[in-house]
């Protein structure tokens, strides 16, 4: 039934993701954020909600454009319900706000495998990361997946791999000045933030634990349907899948070094993770298999977002 339902990209399934994204955002603010607290205020619920609406539309443009989705809705679905899994992400702006960069990022760096403009996508994809960096540092890990997009694609012109460094120092320039000349002490914080802790033992409830261990079964799930599946999908998206698997493991790896650690965190592996579990429920299995694995994961995220209230 599930996946009869978003099988096809149609108004109506968008439609429910949509209507399933203000049920989430205002559910949640309705019984977490309160006046006195300095991310209650309106403008800034706006602008979350903003982001979440655009890390959805995003992540399926990302697969619609790059023929990773045989034209179906599943990526917004998944995304929807790993939000879901970790409602406490929308009371985190600044690291919303650096996702969506990194989005943004994901989005030109996962299309040079056409070949067409590969120094404009370099070089915006590097522009995308760092500024991304000014709100959350590590995720500067990212450009990372600049330089293994660059080896897949472009390698042989010399010129690409000095396109990250000249988009760090436009960014640094702009960035020192604007702090220095306002007095913002930007700088400072910045630097607090470059520190690393690898320690994870935030948790406050069982809850906070079970639903991350659930994740990561989830995670190990669906990667390793997508690795012992990889010889059986068409060659020219082999580069692109593997792009979107170091995206996941670098979003990962954000989470693992990040200090003031918690579930949050993993809202940068979201949308890697919703593209590689489109690419298992659309490889060709018995229908019963993939009911009963978006069943399971409806079921788990509904479960997760309730008990988190």
């Amino acid at each position: 039934m599930f996946t009869s339902l978003f099988r096809k990209s149609t108004p109506l399934n968008y439609s429910l993701v949509i209507l399933g994204l203000v049920f989430t955002f205002f559910l949640y603010f309705l019984k977490h954020i309160t006046p006195e607290k300095s991310d209650g205020n309106l403008l800034i619920r706006l602008v979350s909600f903003g982001l979440v609406f655009g890390f959805v539309f995003l992540a399926n443009f990302i697969v619609k454009k790059n023929g990773i989705s045989k034209d179906s809705a599943y990526t917004v679905l998944f995304f929807w319900l790993f939000l879901m899994a970790f409602p406490s992400v929308l009371s985190q702006p600044q690291l919303l706000i650096s996702n969506f960069f990194i989005l943004l990022a994901t989005r030109r760096i996962v299309s040079l495998h056409s070949l067409k403009d590969p120094k404009e996508k370099v070089f915006d994809a590097s522009l995308w990361v760092f500024i991304a960096t000014l709100f959350h540092f590590w995720s500067i890990l990212f450009i990372l997946l600049i330089f293994i997009s660059i080896l897949f694609h472009v390698a042989r012109d010399y010129r690409n791999w000095f396109l990250p460094p000249i988009a760090f120092v436009s960014v640094a320039v702009v960035f020192v000045f604007i702090s220095l000349f306002f007095n913002t002490g930007w700088i400072q914080m910045l630097l607090s933030q470059s520190v690393y802790d690898f320690k994870i033992d935030y948790f406050t409830g069982a809850y906070q634990n079970i639903t991350l261990s659930v994740y990561a079964t989830v995670a190990l799930f669906f990667v390793a349907s997508l690795l012992f599946s990889l010889s059986n999908r068409p060659l020219i998206l082999h580069p692109t899948y593997k792009k979107i698997m170091s995206a996941f493991l670098i979003g990962l790896a954000v989470y693992f070094i990040s200090p003031n650690k918690s579930n949050d965190l993993l809202v940068f592996s979201f949308a890697p993770l919703a593209m590689i579990a489109t690419a298992h429920i659309e490889i060709g299995q018995a229908q019963w298999k993939k009911e009963v694995v978006l069943g399971l994961l409806i079921l788990f995220s509904f479960i997760a977002f309730f008990s988190q209230l």
